[in-house]
């Protein structure tokens, strides 16, 4: 039907005058048409005129399609059919009718071609001419295919995601919404199907949870805004609204607002939550939600100056309860006990199950008097009869009192020293209590027992080492780690670093717990880093451990053996280093330097040190002392050492980090003084290593997966606990 494409004057064709004076009326008036068309003469069906993009369509030349019969023209069913009715039509002397319709013809490079053609004759039943045009529909066919596959594929990516989708336009009509916006809204399905816009707005006002819904979908006022909300809906389900412009060109035509359902992750975090903060047993808070408890009244005391009291109640002898009655019974006088020991407190009084048989009671705005009288209310509580299986029994408790801020100021030492005050009353013969007992001098059989219980400690592993973040003040990443060093006694219970680091800077068993700490923080920070985790740990040096022989070799040893970069370590050392032998100390800073790792001078501000001295160090940074940082920003004083400490070390080209960062306003002032860092419960207090390393991935974009760890490196993690040792913490509860 086609041949190959040719030019429109074959070579035997003489061109035609650049005015078209030499050319028909009828070819004058094809070669107008932006469409391909041809005149055909009647009754003959052959083309008399054909125009150039009759020719460029056919792949024929103008002398080839002159003569030739219509019919093999365009060669379909349909057009042979129609010039065959077309004659009929016209020997019969009826007005024939045109032909209009789509098909396709194969072009001169073998892709087929849509086309829309109209042939008609030209004067009714006397037609003498007919006028054949054809639009190339090629390119609109392949753009409209082209489209209803982006829509089909649109339309299946938005049906298939968990979320659900509403479009709105600038005016706040509805035009359109996913199966899963319905399902979420409840919407009814005459109202789904129907998609009436103003319905539709209608019945999410009404699904929401007493709010006033004029702000549910932004309007044009603010085009550019991008909003996250959470809603509530009547039907129980909390859902989180993103809503952002929806832009076409460079120019605002709606809003795209998609809607996530929270309520199951909300509602699994609140169990998750209860059951981190709650005993199993007796549903009272644990341990940890009652240190967490204290923390904040340690923070509210430092700025009220409200005093308050922790108690802690032991039941007496009450193993015998579980040895005699069974330990289900045992469980119910547990919870007993609880309810007891709560009726008996303050509105605002908390408490806690800690463990065992024990109980922690927080009274705030206590005294000593409040304190000794919440006591007694809870020994003459328990002491009341019991009876299980119809046989009564007596049950007495012991109360140790610990005052804030009078015993101390921190949750690890008021629950220390109130557990210490329990032991003595269930000492002096239970059924009793006993406040903290402030000694004037050092008492040596006390630190005789500790010295003891480190010791024994280091040896059954019962020292571990937590984390504290180091946090960017400019974009909030994790930029650092503090190993902070925590021990749990069977006896003692927890016990405060700064409790036991003095005892043990005053036996000299800190050289042996340093040791230990500064080999398990360069093992740890040498995991993290073949994990992919690369982020430098800072680890506590005393001044003892420092001045030992030994101390530069320990260090380069292990970075060798653990391959772990000088950089991604950090010794904090407190001024305290410079009381003895200020040349020696500053010949083995320079030593330490010259390995590559990271030197800090810790607590600055509460020691010893003169800017003389300072700029001899080769320090990288300097950290905020926290006693400064407490009293900040509403101390002038410690306002303006801050802000000098922070001058200090930036003209002597260090950078500084602010320890016990509390508090957003503490954060903002050592922010706009100038801090580079910030650690403190303001962001996480010291984790656990598989905490931190959590917190750590989470904040990090996914890196590629590092390669296993060597058969040497899998040897040193069975031996890390025997052979390393890493740095010790300073002696605060951070």
């Amino acid at each position: 039907m086609t041949t190959a494409a040719m030019p429109l004057h074959a070579p035997g064709d003489a061109p035609a005058a650049a005015d078209g004076a030499d050319r028909p009326p009828e070819e004058l008036l094809l070669h107008a048409l932006p469409d391909a068309a041809w005149l055909v003469e009647l009754p003959a069906r052959r083309v008399c005129a054909v125009n150039a993009a009759a020719c460029a369509l056919l792949g024929r030349n103008a002398a080839e399609l002159r003569g030739a019969p219509a019919e093999r023209l365009l060669a379909t069913p349909e057009d042979l059919a129609w010039w065959g009715e077309l004659r009929s039509a016209l020997a019969a002397g009826r007005t024939p009718l045109p032909l209009d319709s789509d098909t396709v013809l194969p072009g001169a490079d073998g892709r087929l071609r849509h086309l829309r053609r109209v042939a008609r004759p030209l004067g009714g039943a006397t037609a003498t001419h007919c006028l054949v045009a054809v639009q190339d529909a090629s390119a609109a066919k392949e753009a409209q295919a082209r489209l209803a596959e982006a829509l089909a594929e649109l339309r299946a990516t938005l049906e298939a995601t968990a979320d659900g989708i509403l479009v709105t336009g600038l005016d706040g009509q509805v035009r359109g919404f996913n199966r899963r916006f319905a399902e979420l809204w409840a919407l009814p399905p005459e109202l789904a199907e129907a998609g009436r816009g103003a319905d539709v707005l209608a019945w999410m006002r009404g699904a929401l949870c007493g709010a006033d819904a004029r702000h549910l979908l932004a309007r044009a006022a603010e085009p550019a805004l991008r909003t996250t909300e959470r809603i509530a809906l009547r039907s129980g389900l909390v859902l989180e609204r993103v809503s952002q412009p929806q832009l076409s060109a460079g120019r605002t035509i709606g809003r795209v607002d998609s809607f996530r359902d929270l309520t199951e992750r909300l509602r699994a975090d609140d169990r998750i939550d209860a059951l981190a903060r709650s005993d199993a047993l007796t549903g009272l808070p644990n341990r940890r939600q009652m240190a967490a408890q204290v923390e904040h009244a340690v923070r509210t005391m430092r700025h009220s100056g409200d005093a308050f009291a922790l108690l802690i109640v032991d039941l007496d002898r009450f193993r015998r309860i579980n040895d005699t009655l069974g330990y289900e019974h045992g469980d119910r006088v547990l919870r007993d006990a609880g309810e007891r020991i709560r009726r008996g407190l303050r509105q605002g009084d908390e408490i806690a199950r800690t463990g065992g048989d024990q109980f922690a009671l927080l009274l705030r705005h206590a005294d000593a008097a409040a304190a000794e009288a919440a006591a007694t209310r809870v020994l003459d509580a328990v002491a009341r009869p019991w009876q299980a299986d119809g046989e009564p029994f007596t049950l007495t408790c012991s109360v140790g009192i610990a005052l804030c801020p009078a015993h101390g100021r921190s949750a690890d030492e008021l629950l220390a020293h109130a557990e210490a005050a329990v032991r003595l009353a269930k000492l002096a013969g239970s059924n009793g209590l006993r406040f903290h007992q402030q000694h004037g001098g050092t008492d040596l059989r006390a630190q005789l027992q500790l010295d003891h219980a480190m010791r024994q400690a280091l040896a059954a592993g019962r020292f571990r080492l937590h984390y504290q973040p180091q946090v960017s003040l400019a974009d909030g990443r994790v930029v650092g780690a503090e190993a902070l060093l925590r021990w749990r006694d069977p006896a003692l219970g927890e016990v405060s670093p700064s409790r036991f680091i003095p005892v043990a800077e005053d036996t000299g068993f800190v050289i042996a717990l340093g040791d230990w700490v500064l080999g398990r923080a360069v093992h740890q920070a040498a995991r993290w880093q073949r994990s992919g985790l690369e982020l430098p740990v800072a680890v506590n040096v005393s001044a003892l451990q420092l001045r030992q022989p030994q101390f530069l070799d320990r260090v380069r040893n292990l970075l060798r053996d653990h391959e772990l970069p000088p950089a991604l370590l950090e010794l904090e050392l407190t001024e305290s280093i410079l009381l003895h032998d200020t040349d020696q100390a500053l010949a083995r800073l320079h030593a330490l330097a010259s390995t590559g790792v990271r030197l800090a001078l810790d607590d600055f501000g509460a020691g010893y040190s003169g800017i003389g001295t300072l700029k001899q160090l080769p320090l990288h940074r300097l950290k905020l002392d926290r006693g400064v940082v407490q009293g900040l920003p509403d101390d002038a004083r410690d306002a303006g050492i801050a802000r000098a400490t922070v001058q200090l070390a930036h003209a002597l080209g260090m950078e500084v980090v602010a320890e016990g960062v509390e508090t957003e306003a503490q954060r903002r002032f050592v922010a706009e003084a100038g801090c580079e860092v910030f650690q403190g419960f303001l962001h996480a207090p010291a984790l656990d290593p598989m905490s931190f390393e959590r917190r750590l991935r989470e904040s990090q974009p996914r890196r590629a997966r590092p390669p296993a760890p060597s058969s040497r490196h899998v040897a040193a993690d069975a031996t890390a606990r025997a052979r390393h040792l890493a740095l010790v913490p300073p002696p605060d509860a951070r």
